[in-house]
């Protein structure tokens, strides 16, 4: 048996409500002790940490992965490396690959490929509907059995009010969280950025708040209806949070999640066309950004998602109205969340409750906690440290990040998974 003890770190794990300096003992890949002092056996090994901060390593619940079919844009070798990078250590990846996960063979193959090339813990999620073209259930029961963790149409959103009725009450009878991003595909048809005068000053089609509130409050309805554990995937807007309080109130078994970028960024940093900041939703406006942030600082808003969505040149280095959405943000999850903290915008401690712990508690994985007996997957992170996005190190193979050459204080300086060490090994 491997013994190693964490010292001097500060620690910081919402689901145990400690923020405090102290030690961590870790016997092969499980966390035996968790906070004060701790007396190292003499064969030992001891890392001081010289009063970094130590978390549960977070759970980042969407992301897109290009492996099969695309793997040019990312492998799940690569997008393990980034995670691991960012403080990532679990991560469920979308189905939107070629050919489509939504079969048993291809969860299948997502795992025994995770197992074998991946330094990080990857789950795969399902479709909800055959080749995520919304009209044929895929086999739910077959699926989760096979080790999908939820089910989503990825980027799509099912258009058919009875398809997704019964695929809301077919998932709620197999324990199945319904993950949906709610964006209707004839008010944002045409348009690349959020409609207002931004928009219209650089004489680019908008996107209206409405393209995803109406699907949002449909599926609202639909998930009180069925009694479905639902997922709004991303949620940008104001009126969208009002509409989930509501669903709430009603009493639909409702949750939801945000993209980092949408809590760092807003509509006028696209600036002259600039297409790593082309994404869906699209950037709102900064009042809208102000709204998401109180709404996560007050529990509203559940989770942050990096929604890592790789693109490569040929998709990306086009004019804005051509470019495809979409940007990575693994590596960058963590340090741009750490603005809201540094801000004073958001508590430390919640921010890691939304990118860790209560991600894990909504997917049911084991993991964001530091409790004992849990598995040794964590992060240390100097909260102090600037520095530079370079594009030179990004760890995934496409570069479209809107972090480019930004400026971040507070970095990951070590990730454990299973009690050993996949980056920055001290």
């Amino acid at each position: 048996m491997s013994t190693v003890i964490l010292k001097n770190a500060r620690i910081v794990d919402p689901s145990q409500k400690i923020d405090a300096i102290g030690d961590m003992r870790i016997d092969d890949d499980c966390i035996v002790e968790c906070g004060g002092k701790i007396d190292a056996p003499q064969a030992a090994r001891q890392i001081d940490c010289g009063g970094k901060m130590l978390i549960p390593g977070l759970v980042d619940a969407r992301v897109f992965v290009g492996e099969p079919g695309a793997e040019h844009r990312e492998t799940i070798a690569s997008v393990s490396q980034a995670a691991a990078a960012g403080g990532v250590t679990s991560l469920i990846m979308m189905p939107d690959t070629s050919p489509v996960i939504d079969d048993v063979a291809l969860v299948e193959f997502v795992r025994r490929a995770a197992r074998e090339q991946a330094c990080v813990n990857i789950y795969p999620s399902a479709a909800m509907t055959k080749g995520l073209q919304g009209t044929e259930l895929t086999e739910y029961g077959l699926l989760r059995e096979a080790g999908a963790i939820m089910l989503t149409n990825g980027r799509k959103t099912i258009a058919n009010t009875l398809v997704l009725r019964r695929a809301m009450t077919y998932a709620r009878d197999f324990g199945l969280v319904v993950a949906c991003e709610t964006q209707d595909a004839y008010l944002e048809a045409q348009g690349v950025m959020n409609e207002g005068l931004f928009a219209s000053w650089l004489g680019l089609e908008g996107i209206p708040l409405e393209a995803e509130i109406i699907p949002l409050e449909r599926d609202l309805r639909i998930a009180e209806l069925t009694g479905a554990n639902y997922h709004a995937a991303k949620i940008s807007t104001a009126k969208s949070i009002d509409a989930i309080r509501s669903a709430r109130a009603r009493g639909a078994k409702v949750t939801c999640g945000i993209s980092i970028n949408h809590l760092s960024l807003n509509e006028n940093d696209i600036g002259e066309y600039r297409t790593f900041f082309r994404l869906s939703p699209p950037l709102r406006s900064e009042d809208d950004r102000r709204a998401m942030i109180a709404a996560l600082e007050n529990g509203d808003i559940d989770i942050i998602v990096s929604s890592h969505d790789p693109q490569d040149v040929d998709t990306k280095r086009l004019p804005f109205a051509d470019a495809a959405d979409g940007a990575i943000g693994l590596e960058t999850l963590l340090a741009a969340a750490l603005r809201l903290y540094h801000s004073g915008d958001v508590s430390l401690s919640r921010l890691i409750e939304a990118a860790s712990t209560r991600p894990a508690q909504i997917f049911g994985l084991d993991a964001g906690t530091l409790k004992p007996g849990s598995p040794a997957d964590l992060a240390i992170v100097d909260l102090e440290e600037p520095w530079l996005m370079s594009k030179d190190d990004i760890r995934s193979r496409s570069k479209n990040t809107p972090f480019e050459d930004a400026r971040f204080q507070g970095r990951v300086t070590h990730t454990m998974v299973a009690g050993k060490f996949v980056f920055g090994d001290p």
